[in-house]
Protein backbone atom coordinates (compact mmCIF):
# COMPACT_ATOMS: atom_id res chain seq x y z
CA UNK A 1 0.00 0.00 0.00
CA UNK A 2 1.35 3.67 -0.64
CA UNK A 3 0.10 6.52 0.75
CA UNK A 4 -3.66 6.52 1.37
CA UNK A 5 -5.24 4.17 -1.70
CA UNK A 6 -4.50 0.72 -2.40
CA UNK A 7 -2.88 -0.19 -5.87
CA UNK A 8 -5.61 -2.49 -6.84
CA UNK A 9 -4.22 -6.54 -7.74
CA UNK A 10 -2.96 -7.16 -11.21
CA UNK A 11 -5.00 -9.62 -13.13
CA UNK A 12 -2.85 -12.94 -13.18
CA UNK A 13 -0.94 -13.50 -16.26
CA UNK A 14 -2.06 -9.71 -17.60
CA UNK A 15 1.34 -8.55 -15.06
CA UNK A 16 3.69 -10.99 -17.09
CA UNK A 17 2.70 -9.53 -20.36
CA UNK A 18 5.86 -8.17 -21.00
CA UNK A 19 7.88 -11.37 -19.88
CA UNK A 20 5.51 -13.51 -22.17
CA UNK A 21 5.88 -10.72 -25.28
CA UNK A 22 9.66 -11.35 -24.86
CA UNK A 23 9.25 -14.69 -24.77
CA UNK A 24 7.46 -15.35 -27.83
CA UNK A 25 9.90 -13.06 -29.44
CA UNK A 26 13.11 -15.02 -28.73
CA UNK A 27 11.07 -18.23 -29.27
CA UNK A 28 10.26 -17.29 -33.42
CA UNK A 29 14.02 -15.80 -33.99
CA UNK A 30 15.02 -19.05 -32.45
CA UNK A 31 12.25 -20.65 -34.64
CA UNK A 32 13.49 -18.75 -37.97
CA UNK A 33 17.53 -19.78 -36.62
CA UNK A 34 16.25 -23.20 -36.65
CA UNK A 35 14.34 -22.97 -40.17
CA UNK A 36 17.52 -21.34 -41.59
CA UNK A 37 20.11 -24.06 -39.89
CA UNK A 38 17.94 -27.49 -40.50
CA UNK A 39 15.03 -26.65 -42.62
CA UNK A 40 11.74 -28.79 -41.27
CA UNK A 41 14.17 -30.94 -38.80
CA UNK A 42 15.27 -27.81 -37.42
CA UNK A 43 12.09 -25.88 -37.00
CA UNK A 44 10.79 -29.31 -35.50
CA UNK A 45 13.44 -29.26 -32.70
CA UNK A 46 12.96 -25.68 -31.71
CA UNK A 47 8.94 -26.25 -31.67
CA UNK A 48 9.11 -28.76 -29.40
CA UNK A 49 11.78 -27.41 -26.88
CA UNK A 50 9.90 -24.10 -26.84
CA UNK A 51 6.66 -26.12 -25.48
CA UNK A 52 8.49 -28.16 -22.92
CA UNK A 53 10.10 -25.12 -21.65
CA UNK A 54 7.27 -23.25 -21.75
CA UNK A 55 5.40 -26.23 -20.31
CA UNK A 56 8.29 -26.22 -17.40
CA UNK A 57 7.85 -22.45 -16.71
CA UNK A 58 4.37 -22.98 -15.94
CA UNK A 59 4.40 -26.04 -14.00
CA UNK A 60 6.80 -24.01 -11.60
CA UNK A 61 5.05 -20.85 -11.68
CA UNK A 62 1.40 -21.63 -11.08
CA UNK A 63 0.09 -21.91 -7.38
CA UNK A 64 -0.08 -25.02 -6.08
CA UNK A 65 -3.10 -26.83 -5.90
CA UNK A 66 -5.59 -26.76 -3.18
CA UNK A 67 -5.55 -30.06 -1.31
CA UNK A 68 -8.92 -31.45 -1.10
CA UNK A 69 -10.53 -31.24 2.21
CA UNK A 70 -10.71 -34.77 3.89
CA UNK A 71 -14.56 -34.41 4.86
CA UNK A 72 -16.93 -37.30 5.07
CA UNK A 73 -20.47 -36.97 4.29
CA UNK A 74 -22.87 -37.15 6.99
CA UNK A 75 -24.15 -40.41 6.37
CA UNK A 76 -20.81 -41.88 5.58
CA UNK A 77 -21.98 -45.15 7.41
CA UNK A 78 -24.59 -45.76 4.95
CA UNK A 79 -21.64 -45.65 2.27
CA UNK A 80 -20.18 -49.32 1.43
CA UNK A 81 -16.30 -48.87 1.82
CA UNK A 82 -15.31 -50.43 -1.70
CA UNK A 83 -17.60 -52.10 -4.50
CA UNK A 84 -15.43 -54.87 -3.98
CA UNK A 85 -15.57 -55.17 -0.15
CA UNK A 86 -19.43 -55.19 -0.85
CA UNK A 87 -18.68 -58.49 -3.80
CA UNK A 88 -16.37 -59.80 -1.12
CA UNK A 89 -18.92 -59.71 1.84
CA UNK A 90 -22.03 -61.06 -0.06
CA UNK A 91 -19.19 -63.80 -1.44
CA UNK A 92 -18.83 -64.65 2.45
CA UNK A 93 -22.84 -64.71 3.16
CA UNK A 94 -23.23 -66.79 0.15
CA UNK A 95 -20.84 -69.39 1.16
CA UNK A 96 -22.07 -69.69 4.67
CA UNK A 97 -25.15 -70.50 3.79
CA UNK A 98 -23.83 -73.09 1.78
CA UNK A 99 -20.99 -74.66 3.45
CA UNK A 100 -21.00 -74.71 7.19
CA UNK A 101 -17.18 -75.02 6.98
CA UNK A 102 -17.29 -71.28 5.13
CA UNK A 103 -19.92 -70.32 8.03
CA UNK A 104 -17.07 -70.87 10.66
CA UNK A 105 -14.50 -69.65 8.66
CA UNK A 106 -16.11 -66.27 7.94
CA UNK A 107 -20.00 -65.33 8.77
CA UNK A 108 -19.72 -66.58 12.09
CA UNK A 109 -17.19 -64.07 13.12
CA UNK A 110 -18.89 -61.47 11.65
CA UNK A 111 -22.21 -61.95 13.30
CA UNK A 112 -19.97 -62.63 16.88
CA UNK A 113 -18.65 -59.19 16.36
CA UNK A 114 -21.71 -57.51 15.59
CA UNK A 115 -23.46 -59.39 18.66
CA UNK A 116 -20.79 -58.48 20.76
CA UNK A 117 -21.03 -54.63 19.73
CA UNK A 118 -24.44 -54.52 20.47
CA UNK A 119 -24.04 -56.32 23.48
CA UNK A 120 -21.37 -53.85 24.98
CA UNK A 121 -22.93 -50.57 23.85
CA UNK A 122 -26.93 -51.31 24.49
CA UNK A 123 -26.26 -54.05 27.65
CA UNK A 124 -22.91 -53.29 29.14
CA UNK A 125 -22.49 -57.03 28.27
CA UNK A 126 -19.45 -59.07 27.84
CA UNK A 127 -20.06 -61.66 24.85
CA UNK A 128 -16.46 -63.20 25.75
CA UNK A 129 -16.88 -63.05 29.76
CA UNK A 130 -20.54 -63.54 30.53
CA UNK A 131 -21.71 -65.31 27.73
CA UNK A 132 -24.89 -66.56 29.44
CA UNK A 133 -26.05 -62.83 29.93
CA UNK A 134 -25.44 -62.55 26.50
CA UNK A 135 -27.60 -65.74 25.84
CA UNK A 136 -30.48 -64.46 27.76
CA UNK A 137 -30.79 -61.34 26.05
CA UNK A 138 -30.44 -62.67 22.48
CA UNK A 139 -32.96 -65.23 22.89
CA UNK A 140 -35.25 -64.82 25.48
CA UNK A 141 -38.30 -67.11 24.18
CA UNK A 142 -37.49 -71.15 23.82
CA UNK A 143 -38.20 -70.73 20.04
CA UNK A 144 -35.12 -68.81 19.88
CA UNK A 145 -32.81 -71.11 22.17
CA UNK A 146 -31.71 -72.32 18.35
CA UNK A 147 -29.87 -69.26 17.41
CA UNK A 148 -27.52 -69.39 20.09
CA UNK A 149 -26.00 -72.39 18.47
CA UNK A 150 -25.15 -70.08 15.58
CA UNK A 151 -22.92 -67.64 17.11
CA UNK A 152 -21.69 -69.11 20.29
CA UNK A 153 -18.50 -68.49 21.13
CA UNK A 154 -17.35 -71.10 23.56
CA UNK A 155 -18.66 -73.81 19.96
CA UNK A 156 -15.53 -75.23 18.29
CA UNK A 157 -15.75 -74.66 14.46
CA UNK A 158 -16.94 -77.60 12.42
CA UNK A 159 -14.18 -79.14 10.07
CA UNK A 160 -14.77 -82.63 9.26
CA UNK A 161 -18.11 -82.58 8.59
CA UNK A 162 -19.73 -81.56 5.23
CA UNK A 163 -22.96 -80.22 6.02
CA UNK A 164 -25.02 -77.06 5.05
CA UNK A 165 -24.06 -73.75 6.87
CA UNK A 166 -26.65 -71.60 8.28
CA UNK A 167 -30.21 -71.67 6.79
CA UNK A 168 -30.96 -68.27 5.31
CA UNK A 169 -34.53 -68.12 7.36
CA UNK A 170 -32.10 -69.04 10.48
CA UNK A 171 -29.92 -66.21 9.19
CA UNK A 172 -32.40 -63.52 8.71
CA UNK A 173 -33.88 -64.52 12.27
CA UNK A 174 -30.47 -63.70 13.86
CA UNK A 175 -29.90 -60.71 11.82
CA UNK A 176 -33.70 -59.38 13.09
CA UNK A 177 -32.55 -60.31 16.85
CA UNK A 178 -29.61 -58.29 16.51
CA UNK A 179 -31.58 -55.53 15.53
CA UNK A 180 -33.91 -55.45 18.45
CA UNK A 181 -30.81 -56.00 21.25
Amino acid sequence: MTGSAAEPPQDGWRAAAPEIAIAAVVVAVAAVAGYAAGGLPGLTVVALVAAVAALLVLRVLSPPAAAPQARRPADAEALPATFTGYWRKRAGLVDGTHSMTAYDAELRATLQHLLAARLAERHGISLRDDPDAARRLLCPGPRDDALWYWVDPARGPVTKERRAGIPPRTLARLIDRLERL
